[in-house]
């Protein structure tokens, strides 16, 4: 009997060691996601597919200054769009339309420019401090390494209610994510191929070289068979430097729309 026990014991142990480090990990994806250090800034390209439709391609310059919670869009292309701006401060988040000098308020779950990507996509990701770990497990992602998550919200104010995370095991970085409504339904797929490496200071900070958001409940009948709507963002040019504080402020996308 004491074999037994003990024998249980153990294996309890082990399940509890492996969860310990799953979480580590899921922390460490978290982590990887927000640059508290100095700010920073990149080009992106928003390429949005809408089948049978074409593509619409909006140029922006993302600001982020992780230690306040802070963040600035300002769209640059096309010019139909240019000195269209985001702006995050002290939770809120406003959308500038230079036509008619107006901000609006908008939201985190709200879609960037009509676009599959929702504006929380451009911010830190809260994998570890919003979610409850369902299950871990070592997965193959093509010939990557990973753990693969399924969490769930343990908090309200969060985009989707069930996640699908593959985080590769040797460097904490998330590769595909899957976003499910509370009834299980799959509602967006997110692939994150390469990363790039950017000095940040004395370390080297991992930044997307591109993300494709492919959209599960948007989608049309082409030539017979079912076209989703996909969204790929691409970073150029990221930097880690020391902002203006005026660039998180509502005048500075007041001053940007006569450049």
């Amino acid at each position: 009997m004491k074999k037994i026990i003990c024998s249980v014991a153990a294996v309890v142990l082990s399940a509890m060691h492996i969860a310990q480090d799953y979480s580590a990990l899921l922390k460490k994806a978290e982590d990887n996601t927000a640059f508290y250090g100095t700010d920073f800034k990149g080009n992106y390209t928003i390429v949005h597919n809408k089948p049978g439709e074409g593509q619409k391609i909006t140029e922006a310059i993302m600001y982020r200054r992780d230690s306040e919670d802070k963040w600035t869009i300002l769209v640059t292309g096309p010019a139909s769009e240019k000195g269209k701006g985001y702006l995050q401060y002290d939770g809120n988040i406003w959308f500038y339309d230079p036509v008619d000098s107006a901000f609006t308020f908008t939201s985190a779950k709200d879609k960037f420019q009509n676009t599959n990507a929702n504006n929380s996509d451009f911010a830190p990701q809260k994998y570890f401090t919003n979610y409850a770990i369902d299950s871990a497990e070592k997965a193959k992602l093509g010939k990557l390494d990973c753990v693969l998550f399924c969490l769930s919200a343990k908090v309200d104010n969060v985009d989707y209610p069930k996640l699908k995370l593959w985080v590769t095991e040797n460097d904490g970085l998330v590769r595909k994510k899957e976003d499910y409504s509370l009834s299980g339904k799959m509602l967006r797929t997110t692939f994150i191929p390469k990363y790039q490496s950017i000095k940040n200071g004395g370390d080297i900070s991992k930044i997307p070289v591109n993300m494709l958001i492919a959209d599960s409940l948007k989608g049309k009948k082409i030539a017979g068979k079912v076209e989703y709507e996909k969204t790929q963002i691409t970073i150029v040019n990221a930097e880690f430097a020391k902002q203006k504080d005026s660039v998180y402020t509502k005048p500075y996308l007041e001053m940007m729309k006569q450049r």
